[in-house]
C-alpha cells in the first residue's frame, strides 16, 4: 500500500516557512539571555547592537512585526502581490541573517549562528516558493 502525497498549496507552504522563521528567532533571542553578561549589559541599556533607547526598540519593534505579518499575509493576498512581497521580504530577512551571523563570531554564540544560518535556509526557501509559485494557463488567479 503507497501512503498518499497531498499536494500542499504554496501559500500554506509559504506560511509555514515563516511559522518556522518565528521559532528559531524567538528561541534564539531566549538563549542569548544565557550568554554570560547579556542580562547585565541589557539591563544596563546596551543590546547587541549598541545602546539601547526607545527609538531603536521601536525600530526593532517594527522589523520584528514583518515576519508574524508574513505569517498571515501569504494566505490571504492575492498570488501576484504575495509572490512579489514573500520574495522581497525573504531576500531582505536572508541578507540580515547574513549580517548577524557574521557579526556574532564567538564561542558563546555558536548556537546564536547555527539558529542563523538555519534562518537564512529559510528565509532562501521562501524565497524559492514564491519564485516558483505554480502557474495557471488560464491566467485566472484565484
Amino acid at each position: 500500500m503507497m501512503l498518499e502525497n497531498v499536494r500542499i498549496d504554496v501559500k500554506v507552504k509559504l506560511s509555514a516557512l515563516w511559522i518556522s522563521l518565528m521559532f528559531c528567532y524567538i528561541y534564539g533571542d531566549f538563549f542569548t539571555l544565557f550568554v554570560p553578561g547579556r542580562i547585565r549589559g541589557l539591563m544596563n541599556g546596551q543590546s547587541g547592537a549598541g545602546p539601547i533607547t526607545p527609538w531603536v526598540l521601536l525600530a526593532y519593534a517594527v522589523l520584528l512585526s514583518i515576519p508574524p505579518l508574513m505569517i498571515f499575509l501569504s494566505l490571504i493576498l492575492k498570488p501576484t502581490i504575495n509572490r512579489i512581497i514573500n520574495i522581497v521580504a525573504g531576500i531582505f530577512f536572508a541578507l540580515v541573517m547574513v549580517l548577524v551571523v557574521v557579526t556574532s563570531i564567538d564561542k558563546w554564540m555558536i548556537f546564536y549562528i547555527y539558529l542563523g544560518v538555519i534562518e537564512i535556509i529559510i528565509t532562501s526557501l521562501i524565497v524559492y516558493q514564491a519564485w516558483h509559485w505554480p502557474k495557471v494557463e488560464s491566467g485566472i488567479n484565484k
